[in-house]
Order: C-alpha cells, then structure tokens, then sequence
C-alpha cells in the first residue's frame, strides 16, 4: 500500500464533521429551549417546610412567581428575603426538578422575657423581640440588663447572654430563672434557690460548665468561673438594686478558691 493512499483514508471527512458541529449545536440549543424558554421546566410549586412559619407569610416574602423557569430563580436571595421576617432565625433554598422550589425554614424561639412597659418583651438568644405577653411565661428566663438607648438586638450585652445561654449543657440551662448582663463580659446567671454564678463573657462555655458540675456539690450560694482556671465559691450579701431590675449580689468575705 502506497504512502499516499494511507494518508487519504486518514483525511477527516468534512461532512461528518459538519453533521457533528450541527448536533452539538442542536442539543445545546435544545438544553437552553427546555431550560428557558419551555413550560416543562418551570415553577409549578413551593414546598415549606421545617418549621411553623406560616406558608402565607414565607411566600409572600420569597417573592417566588409561578411559571418562571427554575434556572432564574436566584435561591440565595430567595433566602435573604425569607430570612427577613422576624419569626425566622435562617433559611435554606433549593431547586427540586423539574417544576418545584423547596424552602427550609428554622423558627426562632423565645429564650429570654425582659420587663417592658405593661408586661414583658419577649425575645429569642440573638435578641430578636418576637412579641409582647402582659405576664412572664413560665420556661423563659428572666433578663434584666443597664437601660440602653439601642434595642435587645443592638445590645452588646443581650447578645452576649443569648450566646451563654444557648451554649449550656442542658443540665445547667434548666437550673437558670434569670440573667444579669452587667456587660459583654459580665453575665451573671441566678439559678434556683437564688444561687448566684458570675459567668463573665460567653468564651471558655464549656471549661465553665465543667467546673460548675464540680462546684456545686458544695453547696455554696456564690460561684465565680469567669476565670474557670482559678474558680471561686462561697456565700453572697444580698441587695436590692431596683435599677438592676431586682437583687445585686456580691461575694462575702468568706469564700474558698477552687483550683
């Protein structure tokens, strides 16, 4: 066989190279048809679920039109949008082919009741008000902190005890009646029986909770673990203080330092 009829038959043919050109351009003009510009693959329905939120108020936020192709649907600002109403604490979005969008929701719940004119303002770990109640529900935990020109969610302090607060173990969380945010890094937690627990900031949580397991078999009405290294106990004077918003308590002279 001759060099020249070798190289002939490995020539490409033009043609089918063209035929190839012609698919590929078919099948993606398809694609974008059916993504696009069809009905197949559009928005014929929003699922809500995770939490009760009410479906009425989650769509009217999503701002979601039925019939758009669900390739337009910007899911990230879907979720901003929905994370917008107060009751939610934070949103998720997704796309569920061929015709639906899914929207996760997490509710935000009360943790904290502070004293407001004509009752209490009820409001979530991040200090989020989520409603008014003319008496203190029971399972919340009383909040007082200094009187701020900036709302709860604005409030350094508030947000410092929201973070305690959702950080302890569960055993020591349903001992808590009230907090005391004197500051950021001042917390004071008042448990049952009145036994008072200067926190301090909300870092070092769970060092903090491991001495208080230790602590409290003695007994004592005072614990210091805003330093869990060198923690303090003993027994407190009692004051009311009518600005602190009930009883300020402070360490008596005899106390024991636990290491």
């Amino acid at each position: 066989m001759s060099r020249s009829a070798g190289v002939g038959r490995r020539r490409p043919d033009p043609w089918k190279a063209a035929f190839f050109g012609f698919a590929a351009a078919g099948l993606i003009a398809g694609v974008a048809w059916a993504l696009l510009g069809s009905s197949l693959l559009v928005v014929r329905s929003v699922r809500i679920t995770g939490s009760a939120v009410p479906r009425a108020t989650v769509l009217a936020a999503a701002g979601i039109r039925m019939g758009t192709p669900l390739i337009r649907i910007d899911t990230g600002a879907v979720a901003r949008r929905v994370e917008r109403i107060t009751q939610v604490q934070s949103a998720r979005v997704r796309l569920s082919w061929p015709d639906a969008v899914v929207i996760w929701t997490r509710q935000r719940t009360a943790v904290f009741a502070t004293p407001a004119h004509h009752g209490y303002n009820l409001v979530d770990s991040y200090g989020v008000v989520l409603r008014r109640s003319a008496t203190q529900p029971r399972g919340l935990v009383l909040l007082s902190q200094p009187r701020s020109l900036a709302g709860p969610r604005r409030n350094r302090s508030v947000l410092a005890a929201g973070s305690v607060i959702r950080n302890l173990p569960s055993w020591l969380r349903g001992r808590v009646v009230s907090v005391r945010a004197d500051g950021p890094a001042d917390i004071i937690l008042i448990l049952h029986g009145g036994i008072e627990v200067r926190w301090g900031s909300p870092a070092h949580g769970a060092a903090k909770a491991s001495e208080m397991a230790v602590l409290l078999r003695t007994r004592a009405a005072y614990y210091d673990v805003s330093d869990p290294v060198t923690a303090v106990t003993g027994r407190t004077a009692r004051t009311v203080d009518p600005a602190a918003g009930g009883y300020r308590s402070s360490p008596a002279s005899h106390s024991s330092r636990h290491t």
